[in-house]
């Protein structure tokens, strides 16, 4: 038993060793890209693209969970052709920091992202939210109404499901034991995984050559960021019950594109029902085209936001009502 117990924490150690030198050289190999803006409670990862004193609301992009904001680039660098553009690493996510794990909430995190915008001085923005942060972009709409000048949501999570967030994420966001097993296995098994992960994210669209390297994905394998990364999700079902029933008071436009064969984020459950509530929703659904909309079709959703970005606020009891349809 005394050898079994000293074997077990000689792997332990050799496992908390190997995770401490992988975090090393994941950092430098990714580096962060932007400047840091100190909010209350978090220091927030912002990399700004684009003329800034370009015509028309600036451009927020959000990048959903298990990810970065180098996952929503390749579109901040289309739209910053003519725009300005601000990606977020969200806090806990990428180099943003956040002081407590349990900041995990979309309320929270929408405050910490209004404050860091305020700072860089933009009053009322476009924001851009993918998956996870579809609820985010939500919540700030209802509690920032004045700062958010529309809404472009790509295959956003937006109300309840069936299940939870994954045995995983229970484990992890576990007192004592996620953090040990954050800091032993997590990043060797996480390491060896990745690929698989992401190509089943992308499905049934193949994953684009270099993604995990160009995205900087494995940045999602240090301890801090993998507990905050599945916080965010054992906390996320819990938030959208709160905020769902006050989607009808959305003012802001609301375009929603997702895919009809979505196995992430359920298009049945998340878009079609947001449409049918927000009074100024267009939903657009992508036939045979999986969670990853803005990499399955960019060019449709580059239009979208400048469609967006060009169109005038209208004031909700005169906006139409655009249904939804099939493109």
């Amino acid at each position: 038993m005394l050898i079994a117990i000293i074997a077990l924490a000689a792997a332990g150690l050799a496992l908390a060793l190997a995770t401490q030198l992988g975090v090393q050289l994941i950092q430098r190999a990714f580096p962060p890209r932007g400047r840091m803006v100190d909010v209350a409670g978090a220091r927030l990862h912002v990399v700004e693209l684009g003329p800034r004193d370009a015509a028309g609301p600036p451009v927020v992009m959000l990048h959903g969970a298990s990810s970065n904001l180098r996952a929503m680039q390749p579109l901040g660098d289309r739209i910053a052709k003519t725009r300005r553009v601000i990606l977020i690493d969200r806090p806990g996510h990428g180099w943003s920091t956040r002081e407590r794990v349990a900041d995990s909430t979309p309320a929270i995190q929408g405050r910490m992202i209004v404050e860091a915008l305020t700072k860089i001085g933009v009053d009322r923005a476009i924001v851009v939210a993918h998956s996870w942060a579809g609820a985010l972009a939500l919540r700030m709409a209802l509690d920032h109404p004045d700062r958010v000048a529309g809404l472009v949501l790509l295959a956003p999570v937006a109300y309840p499901w069936r299940g939870g967030a994954g045995r995983t994420n229970d484990v992890i966001s576990t007192p004592l034991i996620g953090p040990l097993l954050a800091h032993t296995v997590t990043l060797p098994l996480g390491y060896l995984i990745a690929n698989s992960g992401a190509r089943g994210v992308f499905a049934p669209q193949p994953m684009p050559d270099d993604f995990i390297r160009d995205s900087e994905t494995l940045l999602l394998l240090r301890p801090h960021e993998f507990i905050a990364n599945a916080r965010d999700l054992v906390t996320l079902k819990a938030a959208v019950v709160a905020q769902a029933p006050r989607y009808a008071e959305i003012a802001a436009q609301v375009t929603i594109i997702s895919g009809d064969v979505d196995k992430t984020v359920s298009t049945g459950i998340h878009s079609r029902p947001l449409a049918a509530t927000a009074p100024n929703a267009k939903l657009i659904v992508l036939p045979g085209v999986g969670h990853m909309v803005q990499y399955a079709a960019p060019d449709l959703v580059a239009s979208e936001i400048e469609l967006m970005a060009g169109r005038p606020i209208q004031p909700a009891a005169t906006a139409d009502k655009i249904a939804p349809a099939n493109l």
